[in-house]
């Protein structure tokens, strides 16, 4: 949307020129549609963020695209790497998203459908074309939790490679969901002659692992009504929802990712409503106040 040339048109100038090309490149956009997103990819981008955006993201985003140029850059030097792959080869994680797209099985679930099941076999991997996915597992009590909220772009379903075991959680599409999907067995085999896709693929796991640590510590030792306000956010960025959109959500989904009882969740929301943060109407609910949300203790 800039003056002149847009943001596809800079990264199209960049890449045909040979001094400027292997330099990373990160989209910061307010357009978030899945297919904008996409159009960055398949351009050659190396990462899309979308605002509103936390400085600490961006900060690593670029921290983490420099670390790995360099380190793709010794591995050429070493002789370990080809500086240039064949037209069959995939080179980014974004090409493996966009193999996905055009190759992948295509599957749709409504609201509430369940995608695969805890204990069930593990064959398949997904990525999600459009919509919002929760990963859910039942506690000792009988009571659900939910484990990760994904969102369009996300990869699901993955398991061990190395061992046939059974998926850990269960996955249900909290909106209309649109997913390409195809066998663990493949991936491996693509994994295997892309060294370079391994590598991003082993970074993007090891960044859900930190929020899912970072999850738990909050659940742990956050007081309800942080719990509550990080939740409402977190649900609110997971949806693409901007501040004067409503989120539809279940109370008992908010309940599970907060780690309280629904009954503490919607007095806290009562509560938040009364001190004009938010506003209330049947399921659905509006922030009215983020940065005091943010600031929620």
């Amino acid at each position: 949307m800039m003056p002149e040339i847009d943001g596809y048109g800079v990264l199209e100038e960049l890449s045909s020129n040979e001094t400027t090309k292997h330099i990373p490149f990160i989209f910061l956009s307010a357009k978030t549609e899945h297919k904008e997103i996409r159009r960055g990819m398949d351009l050659g981008a190396d990462d899309y963020l979308t605002k509103p955006f936390e400085e600490e993201n961006l900060i690593s985003a670029v921290e983490s695209r420099l670390a790995k140029s360099e380190l793709l850059g010794r591995m050429i030097k070493e002789g370990t790497l080809k500086p240039e792959v064949s037209d069959q080869e995939m080179r980014t994680l974004n090409e493996l998203k966009n193999f996905f797209d055009d190759s992948g099985e295509l599957s749709n679930f409504g609201q509430g459908n369940t995608i695969y099941q805890e204990g069930s076999r593990s064959n398949t991997i997904y990525l999600i074309l459009k919509g919002v996915v929760k990963c859910h597992t039942m506690d000792e009590d009988g009571k659900e939790l939910i484990t990760s909220l994904y969102r369009a772009d996300d990869f699901l379903g993955f398991t061990s490679f190395m061992n046939n075991i059974p998926y850990q959680e269960s996955a249900t599409a909290i909106e209309n969901t649109e997913l390409a999907s195809i066998s663990k067995k493949d991936l491996k085999t693509i994994l295997e002659k892309n060294h370079t896709i391994s590598l991003e693929l082993m970074e993007l796991l090891t960044n859900d692992i930190t929020e899912i640590k970072a999850q738990l510590l909050q659940m742990a030792y956050s007081s309800v009504r942080k719990k509550t306000a990080q939740t409402l956010l977190q649900f609110a960025e997971i949806m693409n929802k901007k501040t004067e959109d409503p989120i539809k959500i279940s109370r008992n989904d908010l309940a599970s990712v907060a780690g309280i009882a629904t009954e503490s969740l919607i007095r806290t929301l009562s509560g938040f409503k009364k001190e004009g943060l938010i506003d209330i109407e049947g399921r659905n609910i509006r922030i009215k106040e983020l940065k005091a949300l943010q600031y929620v203790n």
